[in-house]
């Protein structure tokens, strides 16, 4: 890798500045007795350092309370990495807290986020590898979320799985406010059990307890970790591994990512039973609380995980109710009438939108809501075009093989656009193939 602040396996030329294990360290700076070991040497080891570069830079994001650009980082690594790397050797390395924005949910509501530094991102996220590398062999094998080769749809197909297989009820448990509440003496006695790097551990706990800055403000951080950066989905897995094997331990079927945790059992009653004594044992066990107000023991086609549901009779995955309103209010934002772009403009922006949504959404086996919001679509660009066409609409539609009739109904209706875009003569003048000619994507299509 050229360039970014971490070495290649070239030499440097003789009394050229030495770039070689690495960002900005030479072999000969490294005595012995400032080398590293154990688990922290992995962390700080070339390779690491290079893949945890490389995957911050794929990732970006917001800068955080310095304001540097991920794009600035590799330039920074290279004059500073020498001093940062003996401060994390030597034990006295202090992370910049972290910035605290908010990010709207689905709900109307807000999330918490917490941005960390460049810097500190890449250092995290050389951190993550090792932590995760430790701790993979030991996780559960029905935990799917921020692990290798595993993903949400897996999660999703194994509830499916049970579902299909009799167990026709579903223990929702929402943990409330699961990141921001995490005790930090049980995490770091959890982690050590993996993790046997004394220096590795005390870095990590520097990291949760670095601090939240919330405008001018910095807030001590005594619990919880702070989303937003490389390191929290790591501990989130580590503290939820315990309820994942007491799940194990009581024989319950169940998937669970991140903190969204679906069970599956036979009847009301005994997720009932469940319920009560899962809320009571992840309160005195894990110091959490469960959110009474989002939970619940229902079928699961009443519920929704990770975005999808399930069909009543036959079970098939099913696009939730919650994720097609987001879908189409950010549809909304995109065929905005006042917006004054040109139609393919719109259509090329549909397209990276629709077609990032599908590769999470396609594994949906029930298509006839997305049929209705094809249409839909297709409606809005009508719309959208008719406005733009203003008054050269009649030109317009006869140019397109509408009839003189139709045409000048059309446009001389009181109507509005939208009440116009569902009429004969736009759906004549701009068919779904004068769309589909443009690339616009269907989300029905699954080929």
């Amino acid at each position: 890798m050229k360039n970014n602040g971490i070495a290649s396996d070239n030499r440097p030329e003789p009394g050229a500045a030495q770039p070689c294990d690495e960002p900005g360290v030479g072999e000969s700076e490294l005595s012995e007795s400032a080398n590293p070991v154990g688990l922290l040497e992995r962390v700080l080891a070339r390779d690491n350092l290079q893949r945890a570069l490389k995957r911050v830079r794929q990732n970006k994001g917001a800068p955080g309370i310095d304001g540097m650009t991920v794009e600035e980082l590799p330039v920074y690594l290279k004059q500073h990495w020498l001093e940062i790397r003996a401060q994390l050797v030597a034990g006295v390395y202090r992370p910049k807290p972290v910035l605290r924005v908010e990010i709207p949910k689905a709900d109307g509501k807000t999330r918490p986020l917490g941005i960390p530094t460049a810097v500190d991102r890449f250092i995290q996220q050389a951190i993550a590898q090792v932590v995760s590398a430790q701790w993979e062999p030991h996780f559960h094998r029905h935990s799917y979320g921020f692990r290798p080769e595993r993903s949400a749809h897996q999660a999703v197909r194994e509830i499916q799985k049970q579902v299909r297989d009799s167990y026709r009820w579903v223990v929702d448990m929402d943990l409330e406010a699961f990141f921001d509440r995490v005790n930090h003496d049980r995490l770091m006695n959890r982690l050590q059990r993996h993790v046997p790097d004394r220096a590795l551990l005390r870095l990590i706990n520097t990291y949760l307890k670095a601090g939240v800055r919330i405008d001018t403000l910095t807030v001590p951080t005594t619990q919880g970790v702070p989303q937003g950066g490389p390191l929290s989905p790591v501990p989130a897995n580590v503290v939820l591994d315990e309820l994942d094997w007491e799940l194990e331990r009581r024989g319950h079927r169940f998937a669970r990512y991140a903190d969204d945790c679906n069970i599956v059992v036979k009847s009301r009653r005994a997720g009932e039973r469940l319920m009560l004594s899962l809320t009571h044992w992840i309160d005195k066990t894990l110091r959490l609380t469960v959110n009474e107000r989002k939970s619940a023991v229902d079928r699961p086609w009443n519920r929704k995980f990770l975005g999808f549901t399930l069909s009543r009779g036959d079970a098939r995955l099913k696009v939730s109710e919650p994720s097609l309103a987001k879908l189409k209010n950010r549809i909304r934002d995109l065929t905005r009438r006042t917006r004054g772009r040109r139609l393919i403009d719109i259509i090329a922006e549909l397209r990276t939108a629709l077609l990032g949504w599908k590769a999470y959404f396609g594994i949906a086996e029930v298509l006839s809501p997305l049929r209705e919001i094809d249409k839909w679509i297709r409606r809005r660009l009508r719309c959208y075009q008719w406005k733009q066409w203003g008054s050269a609409g009649y030109r317009e539609l006869r140019k397109r093989g509408v009839t003189v009739r139709e045409a000048w109904n059309t446009s001389k209706s009181a109507h509005g656009p939208w009440r116009l875009s569902k009429t004969p003569a736009l759906n004549l003048a701009l068919p779904a193939k004068t769309f589909s000619n443009m690339r616009l994507p269907s989300l029905c299509v699954t080929r």
